[in-house]
């Protein structure tokens, strides 16, 4: 399996198109998300993913400081239902936080976090910042990692 971490302008076609399918596939077809997926922030993103049989199998987006939060973030973060409970949700955050701190520069990260997952982030150090609050249909909570 391979890491692949890129600014979208750095995609390619068939990159782009497995993870927009690994996309719907979560965010749509197994959470039911009605909102819009895919925004203007992911062409100023970096891209982190992992590539398995030609599939992206985990997926997260790193937006730089000041467009979601003050701090860089972490978002869209997924592991498709075939590559679950290997630990890819755990190395890819870690890969996305070493390249925040290391090539960005930054020390602070503040997520929005699934309710569901808020213990994986509170693992690797992020510390609750709000209440439950719905986004997208989902119930989610604030966390920043310092």
């Amino acid at each position: 399996m391979d890491w692949i971490l890129k600014h979208y302008n750095e995609l390619t076609i068939d990159e782009l198109y497995e993870i927009v399918k690994s996309r719907m596939e979560v965010f749509i077809g197994e959470q039911g998300v009605t909102e819009q997926d895919l925004d203007d922030r992911d062409k100023d993103c970096y891209h982190l993913f992992a590539v398995d049989n030609g599939r992206v199998v985990a997926y997260c987006r790193i937006i730089k400081a000041g467009v979601a939060y003050k701090d860089p973030s972490i978002g869209r973060v997924l592991v498709t239902k075939s590559h679950r409970r290997l630990g890819l949700a755990s190395k890819m955050m870690i890969k996305a936080m070493e390249f925040i701190k290391n090539e960005l520069k930054e020390d602070g990260i503040t997520l929005s976090a699934q309710q569901y997952v808020v213990e994986l982030y509170e693992a690797l150090g992020f510390k609750r910042k709000s209440e439950v609050y719905m986004e997208a249909g989902i119930p989610h909570i604030k966390m920043r990692y310092e």
